[in-house]
């Protein structure tokens, strides 16, 4: 039984095929969009549980598209990260802060997109992977 759906929504294939083989392989049922308008058609008729949305996508940019499914009664409740290759500042960093649960800088790695996912529909998932260092110890003074 999958854990949520994810929506993908990436406009250049390989990138779309690797995070879904990934999502499948973490057992998360996937959806594919590689144009805004398509999100917007697939969050509105399979309500997945959650959204990775590219922001530079060819018909309308992510931004626009997360607006959108936010102001719908019936997707505002979807999480949303923002995807996106470029720097993130000014206008687009609040946008994204006010619109989207959080954002993804590409290149990134599909096990950080999955521990995301887990994190943002609190599923029980893998422990950290970096060790965990023991908090410094001080010399007792007498």
């Amino acid at each position: 039984m999958s854990k949520a759906t994810i929506l993908i929504v990436e406009d250049s294939p390989d990138i779309s095929q690797v995070l879904a083989d990934a999502f499948r392989f973490a057992d998360f049922a996937v959806l594919q969009a590689h144009t805004a308008v398509e999100a917007l058609q697939l969050a509105a008729e399979r309500q997945p549980g959650l959204i990775f949305m590219d922001i530079q996508l060819p018909d309308l940019d992510g931004l626009s598209a997360a607006q959108t499914l936010k102001q719908d009664p019936a997707t505002r409740h979807i999480p949303i990260v923002a995807m996106t290759a470029y720097d993130v500042a000014g206008n687009q960093a609040r946008l994204i802060g006010q619109l989207c649960v959080g954002h993804c800088q590409k290149p990134f790695s599909p096990r950080d997109a999955i521990n995301l996912a887990t994190a943002i529909l609190k599923l029980p998932g893998e422990p950290p992977t970096r060790p965990q260092r023991p908090p410094p110890t001080r010399p007792q003074s007498r």
